[in-house]
């Protein structure tokens, strides 16, 4: 019997790290997430289409530009100012989070990413928008969906609800 490889259909484990282009890993996973290959899409495609083919243990590189705009186009209206006389002292620094609140009850949170002419200034973007990133992903474990993953497109079978 031939080793499984990735393809369209099997549910494939993996983990990942997401590596700036001066080499620093930004995130990583070191417990596998699994998804179902050519249905998932909760991973990006160019991703699945260079595990494709791969064996448990391989490893890809994908490099996304900041041009691709993997995670989106910054959006101004989630980056705001303030006095810094306005701003608690615990949320006065690089890289402090708030989680901010409107009328419906959704939240976002938002980093301080700069201080500066008595100001700070936040940004509630996905931090890794508008930045050249390498996605280094192993394959960890692989094995035929079922058909209620296959029907809901992800492990687990259960289809979500929206």
């Amino acid at each position: 019997m031939s080793e499984e490889t990735v393809r369209d259909g099997m549910v494939v484990a993996i983990t990942y790290a997401i590596i700036d282009s001066e080499g620093r890993v930004l995130e990583q996973s070191d417990i596998p997430i699994e998804y179902v290959h050519g249905r998932d899409q909760r991973l990006f495609p160019k991703i699945m289409t260079n595990l494709a083919g791969k064996t448990v243990g391989e490893s890809v590189d994908v490099f996304f530009s900041a041009e691709e705009k993997a995670f989106g186009e910054p959006d101004p209206g989630l980056t705001f100012s303030d006095d810094i006389d306005n701003v608690p002292p615990e949320f006065r620094r690089i890289g402090a989070e708030a989680v901010f609140e409107n009328e419906a009850g959704e939240t976002v949170t938002m980093r301080v990413v700069r201080i500066a002419d008595g100001k700070v200034h936040l940004d509630g973007n996905h931090p890794l928008i508008g930045k050249d990133l390498t996605f280094r992903v192993t394959v960890q474990g692989i094995r035929p969906a079922t058909e209620a993953e296959l029907a809901a497109g992800e492990p687990g079978g259960a289809p979500r609800v929206h």
